[in-house]
């Protein structure tokens, strides 16, 4: 009974952590917050299944707890996810667009000086 407890702290840890906004100056703390608490999470979770499996209870308010939390903590890293692809995503364009402003013409494939007469 002790390790749920420990697992819905745990969880209720990462909930509040992943309901905070990303600052981009404290990104890769923040992520690196998440991944720690992600990793007590999943050690609870193995140490849980080795005394003999989880069965969870309809009736057991901290099993609905801890479900509801799992849900909030999936639908929440979707976001921060989806967040840093798009900031990824943005940053590819940007080194796109000025490596097009310092060489513009670096895509362009042109054959100067070439003349093809067709006459026989």
């Amino acid at each position: 009974m002790q390790l749920v407890e420990q697992l819905l702290q745990v969880s209720t840890n990462l909930y509040k952590v992943l309901d905070d906004t990303l600052i981009s100056e404290e990104r890769d703390e923040y992520i690196a917050h998440i991944h720690e608490l992600l990793d007590q999470r999943k050690i609870i979770i193995d140490m849980l299944v080795q005394e003999g499996g989880f069965r969870f209870d309809k009736q057991n308010r901290i099993h609905c707890k801890l479900l509801e939390l799992d849900n909030g903590i999936k639908e929440r890293l979707e976001i921060v996810i989806n967040s840093i692809k798009k900031d990824l995503t943005n940053l590819q364009k940007a080194k796109k667009n000025e490596s097009q402003y310092y060489n513009p013409f670096a895509s362009v494939r042109v054959m100067d000086g070439m003349y093809y007469d067709k006459k026989n």
